[in-house]
């Protein structure tokens, strides 16, 4: 039997009203109870909408982001589909699945999770919102994802030609061809003059391979140059060449604006036509011109286009009217000017260089570049494209070679018919009768020499305007350069707020996020538009542009230097993410565009390739400092990983030596938030130093386990960096906790990063819990002496354990998250919406909830009254004492027993901590009456061998006296409800009674191990007498032998040997060296 179910889903109704999902579910043999729930946009859609939502939040644990987004979980579960035209849950491979992974935005469409593949198949089908199928088995779409498709066919999208290759070719057909090439052209002479232009080529083409090759490697979406930065390098730098660059193209709108107003302002100079003077009418006409432009930007960016098209024809047609002019026989006039059409003596004359006024090869060079620095401008806008991939590449490469071409084709032309240097007078003519100096003028009838001596206006090293002198009709060139000036400053005018909308959006920057805001259907930047148009008329105005010009290149030579190093890194770096569709790359030839970027950045102004790389500095730090949530693959995460294994490989080739030993623990914290006490010490003598690993024991049925090991290790890893600690998490399913323990010890680690010491807290309720939870205690400290580990043993009076403290926090949370949906349902309804536009209302929810919650935080703890509300306040105040700087104090040290120097070497740790550095370490000994002042001698000369200091040095000669009548009585006490008791019945009596109670404390035990049992309770008398007042105890852990002695003797033993002091950590090493004296 089979039907259709269209699961709706609230909110996401269509125009008229229909539920809408995305698609249709073909359920197949649904069991006869079944029933779809009604859940449309009816009158009550919102009130079923957040019922339903309520009920999927509660059964399956999704959670709420900031943002008010909902990612529903896996929807297939449980459910019978059509695959290959057999009933099953598996899915085959399709592109839906791969969409949106890791986003926080956008529909993310689940194939199957494992669990649904691999766990028994249940019969009851439960629908979730966001179901999907139908397409995933090709079957038609739902209508309400034709009609996302139709909207999003209604966006304007361009091609490669539109969107990438007119842009580019009028950014780098800039002014500098029309009015500078010529004097390169003088300068650096035909030959050296091309080299200049190959030379930029190589730079550009370099940085469009790599650009191509990250353009391949995936989706790339809005944002430019700063998205291929950001997600190849991460937002360190693509941070901060977001901003840069933005800025960068900011300014350059001014720039571009005054070369047109500059070009204006000339002509009306010679039409006496002046407004006021020369620098306010730049001012005035640019600042019309700015306003122009952004009008054409804000009406859309199909406007935009077309104006760019149109600008690009009258280039084109300038461009031509050059060449034609070459080829027109120049008349007598032009000839006095110094153009005679090709010549090839001329060329001969103007091939080699002729340098003057100072000028060099980098200098003419650094003038030149600026002209190759617009091939970004198709990159720039990638979110308006309709496919990146091929369109970037293929529209960027082929605008360099055809700019390329056209610049060193006008270069040769201008080369082989002006000469460079004339007078502009008719009558500098040679007779005859005249000998001919060998220039080409000369033989061509022309004496210049006059200008050996004197200034001359024309020539290609005095005239800018050669080349409308060269064309066949001089205003065309003119309209030329306006249409440079001008598709360049439209260009830059379009692509700074688009990156700076990409940068904003993504929030690195937390100040700037009200300018990601978009409009309209493309999502204009309309307020990155304003800054960015407040930015350029205040350029404007300034005037200034000749101090910042330098500046401004060299920001755009940073952007080029980092896209190709973000080619090469994410190619060294060899993570298998790395697959770029355009293959004619090489990432040593990518770190070759870096280098030579980087060198033509300080050739073309030193100053200002320092401040470039002093600013990109100077944000990668504040970035890394501000450590904003986002993961994008970046390959420096990857090169992370690289880094790390090839170090921890390398480790392993290392031998273990007593010098470089540190403590690296396991830290039986179970969830790492549950007992702070335990990890704030722990990470006080480890963090930054070595290796600290928060251990939990999962118990309980296999299924249950494993799945809560699978939420949790995340989730508790994100907790500990969070929360700055510097540990690792880990978790394990066992039967027990000794058996999760055991599996810890035996598996924890890598290679030489491998645990020695185990921490744990004491076993405060060991007389209240059960016989088998005792024994499993000792178990464990059993098993770490067995594997050779170190064991440190943390005691609180108040305890370690705050879960339950955090449960009630946590009931508080729900409790104020359902007031708050509450709240937000209450909102929707009095607005009159009946239906739930993306979710918005959650956004209230979740802030009055985080608002509430955080303003209640400090009383969750005392929701109870009374004796228990005090003892939650000192727990609450005990857990946190060892992330407070401690003071002026002591470190008591009791090394009673020589384990190898692990109970002497934490205590030295915790002292070249900043919060435990006020504290001096004591340390107590035991001895003999006869011989206190020996003994002390002998224990200062070793830690003088050591290098550690101590303030004193205490010899306890009467250790192994009896303790007072008080104390052992204290500890019968102690002992009474766990004795046997054999001796006082009759032996078949106590033969039962041992096989009833096998865990019980024998008298033969207690007799036979008296004395020890005596220099525990004596040792209590001696802390409590010495070391009341220290910060902390560290005392030598008695050990108990396996088989001899019972849990809960032993468990005694520490009970009465650490009670009512301050903080004891009880230590035995594995009996190995960890000190040494010799260098």
């Amino acid at each position: 039997m089979e039907r259709d179910f269209t699961p709706g889903f609230p909110g996401a109704e269509g125009e008229a009203g229909g539920p809408c999902s995305r698609f249709r579910v073909r359920l197949v043999d649904e069991p006869p109870e079944y029933a779809p729930p009604p859940f449309d946009g009816g009158e009550d859609g919102v009130s079923c909408g957040l019922q339903r939502l309520e009920f999927t939040l509660q059964s399956r644990g999704d959670s709420l982001r900031a943002d008010g987004l909902f990612q529903p979980g896996d929807s297939l579960s449980n459910s019978y589909l059509k695959t290959f035209g057999h009933n099953t849950v598996d899915r085959v491979p399709r592109i839906d699945f791969y969409r949106n992974t890791g986003s926080f935005s956008g529909v993310k469409i689940n194939r199957p999770s494992l669990a649904d593949l691999h766990e028994d198949l249940k019969r009851d089908i439960v629908s979730v919102p966001g179901t999907v199928d139908g397409v995933a088995n090709g079957e038609g779409a739902h209508e309400g994802g034709r009609k996302l498709a139709e909207n999003k066919d209604e966006l304007v999208r361009f091609g490669w030609i539109k969107g990438v290759l007119v842009r580019c070719m009028l950014n780098i057909w800039g002014v500098m061809l029309f009015i500078r090439l010529s004097w390169i052209v003088g300068q650096a002479g035909i030959g050296l003059g091309v080299i200049i232009v190959c030379l930029s080529t190589v730079v550009t083409v370099l940085t469009g391979i790599s650009m191509s090759a990250i353009c391949t490697n995936g989706v790339v979406r809005g944002g430019g140059a700063y998205y291929l930065i950001s997600r190849s390098l991460g937002p360190e730098f693509g941070g901060s060449i977001g901003l840069i660059f933005s800025f960068a193209n900011a300014v350059a709108v001014a720039m571009y604006v005054v070369g047109f107003a500059e070009t204006v302002v000339d002509i009306l100079k010679e039409n006496n036509a002046l407004m006021v003077d020369p620098i306010n009418d730049i001012r005035i006409i640019g600042c019309i011109t700015v306003v122009i432009l952004l009008g054409i930007t804000v009406a859309g960016m199909e406007w935009e286009t077309k104006a760019q098209v149109i600008l690009l024809i009258i280039l084109i047609v300038g461009i031509a009217n050059f060449f034609i002019g070459t080829v027109i026989p120049s008349t007598v006039d032009k000839r006095s000017k110094g153009f005679f059409n090709y010549q090839a003596n001329l060329f001969a004359e103007n091939f080699g260089p002729s340098f003057r006024e100072g000028e060099d090869f980098f200098s003419v060079f650094a003038i030149f570049f600026p002209a190759a620095t617009g091939i970004l401008a198709g990159a720039n806008i990638s979110g308006d494209l309709k496919d990146p991939q091929v369109a970037i590449p293929k529209g960027t490469m082929l605008a360099i070679f055809v700019t390329t071409l056209t610049y060193i084709g006008v270069a040769i032309c201008i080369g082989a018919t002006v000469v460079r240097d004339a007078t502009g007078s008719i009558n500098d003519t040679i007779t005859s009768s005249l000998n001919c100096n060998g220039s080409a003028a000369c033989i061509l009838g022309y004496d210049f020499s006059t200008c050996n001596a004197q200034v001359c206006n024309f020539g290609l090293m005095n005239n800018f305007q050669v080349m409308s002198m060269v064309s066949g009709f001089g205003p065309l060139i003119t309209a030329g350069i306006f249409s440079a000036t001008l598709s360049s400053a439209l260009a830059s005018l379009v692509s700074a707020p688009k990156i700076f909308q990409a940068l904003c959006k993504d929030n690195i920057y937390k100040g700037l996020y009200f300018f990601g805001k978009g409009y309209g259907k493309n999502s204009e930047p309309i307020r990155s538009y304003i800054l960015t148009f407040f930015i350029a008329v205040a350029f404007i105005l300034i005037a200034e542009l000749n101090t910042i010009a330098p500046v401004i290149s060299n920001f755009f030579l940073a952007s080029y230097a980092l896209i190709n190093f973000s080619c090469f890194h994410a190619s060294y770096s060899k993570t298998p993410g790395w697959r770029p569709a355009f293959r004619f790359y090489n990432m040593w030839v990518s770190l070759l565009g870096t280098v030579l970027c980087c060198a033509v950045m300080f050739v073309i102004n030193w100053w200002a390739a320092v401040i470039t790389v002093a600013i990109v500095l100077f944000l990668n730090i504040y970035v890394i400092y501000n450590k904003p949530e986002v993961n994008w693959g970046s390959s420096a995460q990857a090169m992370s990983y690289v880094t790390a294994l090839q170090d921890a490989l390398s480790l392993t080739g290392v031998n273990d030596h007593i010098k470089n030993f540190r403590p690296q623990c396991i830290v039986l914290t179970g969830s790492p938030m549950s007992r702070p006490a335990l990890l704030d010490l722990t990470l006080s003598f480890t963090k930054n130093f070595s290796l600290c690993i928060c251990s939990q024991v999962f118990t309980g049925s296999r299924k249950q386990t494993v799945s809560d090991i699978n939420l949790s290790m995340d989730k508790y890893q994100q907790w500990l960096a969070k929360n700055k600690k510097k540990a690792f998490y880990a978790a394990v399913a066992g039967d027990n906790l000794r058996d999760g323990v055991k599996c810890l010890l035996q598996a924890s680690g890598l290679g030489r990063m491998k645990p020695n010491t185990l921490v744990i807290g004491y076993k405060r309720d060991w007389r209240t819990t059960g016989s088998q939870d005792v024994e499993n205690y000792v178990g464990i400290l059993h098993d770490a002496f067995d594997f050779e580990y170190g064991l440190v043993i943390l005691r609180i009076s108040q305890g370690l354990d705050i879960t339950r403290m955090l449960q009630i926090q946590e009931l508080q949370r729900k409790e104020q998250e359902k007031l708050a949906l509450e709240a937000a349902k209450r909102d929707e309804q009095e607005d009159g919406k009946r239906r739930i536009r993306s979710l918005k209302f959650l956004n209230k929810a979740v802030k009055y909830s985080s608002n509430t919650v955080d303003a209640n935080a400090q009383k969750d703890y005392k929701t109870s009254s009374g004796h228990t509300a005090d003892f939650n306040q000192r727990l609450l105040e005990a857990s946190t004492q060892f992330q407070k700087n401690q003071g002026k104090g002591t470190i008591d040290v009791w090394w009673l027993f020589d384990d190898g120097g692990l109970t002497i070497l934490i205590p030295y740790l915790l002292t070249t901590r900043k919060k435990w550095c006020g504290c001096k370490l004591r340390i107590f000994i035991g001895g003999k009456l006869d011989s206190i002042s020996e003994e002390k001698r002998a224990m200062a000369a070793l830690l003088g061998k050591f290098r550690i200091q101590c303030a004193d040095i205490k010899v306890i000669g009467d250790i192994n006296m009896k303790p007072s009548k008080e104390s052992w009585k204290t500890f019968e006490e102690l002992i009474e409800p766990y004795q046997l008791h054999e001796g006082s019945k009759d032996p078949a009596t106590a033969e039962i009674l041992q096989k009833e109670y096998p865990w019980k404390i024998t008298d033969a035990e207690l007799e036979r191990f008296k004395e020890k049992t005596y220099r525990q309770v004596r040792l209590n008398e001696l802390l409590q007498e010495n070391s009341r007042s220290a910060n902390i105890i560290v005392v030598s852990l008695p050990i108990a032998r396996k088989e001899a002695v019972s849990s809960y003797l032993y468990m005694a033993w520490l009970e009465i040997l650490s009670r009512n002091l301050p903080p004891v950590i009880m230590i035995r090493g594995n009996q190995k060296n960890v000190l040494t004296f010799y260098s």
